[in-house]
């Protein structure tokens, strides 16, 4: 039997690929055994090690609540400031005119192609050099701006393949009844591109919240990551169950931003499922956009 993806597999193939996943479990369950192993061997699963996590507030309330707050905060920042930005900067490689698209994609390659670390160390040596920001705030300052200059490039990208995904009837529908191109932008483009591009934008999200790692590593920021080493110092010689936990709250935070991002997808799907708009005339002689349900189209069998 044959469908219209793919061939029904046969005897031969069930069989082949139910040895495939016999030899992929067994290869698993080996890895499994030798990390197990490994680690057990080494005493880094001794109930010692991991009690202070289970047993005592003190390691949550000293370093891993305000860790996670510094973490937060800093992607928060930096998502709310590189959103905009890579908006304006998405729409401007999409203009007409050449002295706003081509400022528009230097800057956005050029922030693009440098690693966002080199962009943190070199906020913070410019913030060191050319401000008063005290030593405390100044690893915060470095950070968000490394990480907006970095991912506002990134965004750019998103945004600008996002509105290009779009059929160009999209475009000339709206040129026919007289609308100009920001209103073109505005009420056509950007609503209808918003739900393509919104993986990609959690997935950039998700990567703003995993680099604020870097600051901690390198220019005491003191983020969630970081409290790994005063933690390790105070509690012993239990890193692997501080890199254990950190990882846990790393992976509960980004699973947090995905289902909610999958959740916000899918409401905007039935949105537009259920609502259209219309084009009229406004009170002054102007374009204006007034929400108006879907009309039901008659089927000629009813009839």
């Amino acid at each position: 039997m044959t469908s219209v993806l793919f061939d029904t597999p046969g005897p031969r193939a069930k069989r082949r690929n139910v040895v495939y996943s016999v030899v992929f479990l067994v290869a698993l369950a080996g890895v499994l055994w030798w990390v197990y192993d490994g680690l057990n061997s080494k005493h880094q699963l001794d109930w010692v090690k991991w009690e202070p996590f289970f047993t005592s507030s003190l390691p949550w309330q000293t370093y891993i609540w305000p860790g996670l707050q510094n973490t937060l905060k800093a992607a928060f920042f930096a998502l709310i400031i590189a959103l905009p930005l890579g908006a304006l900067f998405g729409i401007g490689r999409l203009s007409e005119h050449r002295w706003v698209r081509m400022p528009s994609g230097i800057v956005v390659e050029f922030f693009r192609a440098i690693p966002v670390l080199i962009l943190m160390i070199a906020a913070n040596a410019a913030y060191s050099e050319f401000t008063n920001l005290s030593s405390d705030v100044r690893p915060l300052y470095a950070v968000v701006t490394g990480l907006v200059l970095y991912n506002a490039s990134v965004l750019a990208e998103i945004v600008r393949a996002g509105i290009l995904s779009l059929p160009q009837g999209q475009t000339d529908a709206a040129k026919a009844i007289g609308m100009r191109k920001g209103q073109t932008m505005r009420y056509v483009l950007l609503p209808q591109s918003v739900t393509a591009m919104l993986p990609a934008i959690v997935s950039q999200i998700v990567v703003i919240v995993k680099d604020t790692a870097l600051g901690g590593a390198v220019m005491t920021f003191p983020e969630l990551l970081a409290s790994v080493r005063p933690m390790a110092a105070n509690y012993g010689a239990n890193t692997i169950a501080c890199f254990t936990v950190i990882a846990l709250i790393f992976v509960a935070v980004n699973f947090a931003l995905t289902s909610f991002a999958s959740w916000l997808e899918a409401r905007l799907r039935r949105a537009k499922k259920s609502t259209g708009a219309v084009v009229g005339a406004g009170p002054g002689g102007g374009l204006e956009i007034i929400d108006a349900p879907p009309v039901k189209v008659a089927d000629p069998s009813d009839s």
